[in-house]
């Protein structure tokens, strides 16, 4: 229970990563907002909420897209109306696209960029802002990717974004770590959800991404959920403005 008595937003919550995220956190003790452009898990399954819930945790449901600021108000707005503060948010929300810049669509990477780094710009204002208002010590993690550290072939507008993260969570730490406040991110490697699907439904390119792992397997979910907890839970005070890797050793190589 290191999350007991805490209360946290996670953005991207209705499946994968996100999902994960929540589940484990409910069952550290944190009540927890799952925010998503839907409720239904994409993978299957009982939405997040009712999977806390019958566990013995405390959890809503607050349909947002993370991209449009009015949105983002109400999530804030519901998470404190329900649970009275904010302690921990989590930036999960994330889209992904492959083409190449020469071939690509400008409107494609203005949806991407507007919902991983806008998103994340959105969510962390407005928690922020809470945080400081009422003199919460939180905790806010972004989830970037190994995609913001190195090229990922033909994904110029999510390699931009996830590299954009990973550094305005730096810029962040510097600028609040005065006040208690730790941001810090996870880079995942690759993890097997429905946004990887595509790939790992292709056996060269799964064999490709196996062979690049040196742990010999992709992540799961709940890989980058612990990570998640640590970085949220009081273990990890001391630990401001950094990206932790969840890659299984791919950019170690």
């Amino acid at each position: 229970m290191r999350l007991e008595g805490k209360v946290a937003i996670v953005t991207g919550a209705a499946s994968g990563i996100g999902r994960a995220i929540a589940k484990v956190y409910g069952k550290e003790g944190a009540k927890v907002v799952v925010a998503d452009v839907q409720e239904e898990p994409r993978e299957g399954g009982k939405p997040t909420p009712k999977v806390i819930e019958e566990k013995g945790g405390e959890a809503i449901f607050v349909k947002t897209d993370v991209s449009l600021e009015e949105e983002v108000d109400e999530l804030v707005e519901k998470a404190i109306e329900k649970f009275g503060v904010i302690d921990i948010l989590v930036n999960n929300a994330g889209i992904f696209h492959q083409e190449k810049i020469h071939e690509s669509d400008s409107e494609n990477w203005k949806d991407l960029i507007d919902v991983n780094l806008n998103g994340t710009y959105l969510c962390t204002k407005k928690v922020i802002n809470h945080m400081l208002e009422k003199g919460i010590e939180g905790n806010i993690i972004n989830i970037s990717s190994i995609a913001g550290s190195v090229g990922y072939a033909g994904s110029p507008a999510y390699c931009a974004s996830k590299g954009a993260i990973t550094n305005l969570t730096r810029e962040l730490a510097v600028d609040y770590a005065g006040e208690g406040i730790n941001i810090n991110s996870i880079s995942p490697g690759v993890i097997k959800t429905e946004m990887t699907e595509q790939f790992r439904s292709d056996p060269d390119m799964k064999a490709f991404m196996e062979q690049n792992t040196p742990y010999k397997r992709l992540g799961e979910p709940e890989d980058i959920a612990y990570a998640a907890v640590f970085l949220a839970s009081d273990e990890s005070n001391f630990i401001n403005g950094e990206d932790l890797l969840v890659d299984g050793g791919w950019t170690a190589k």
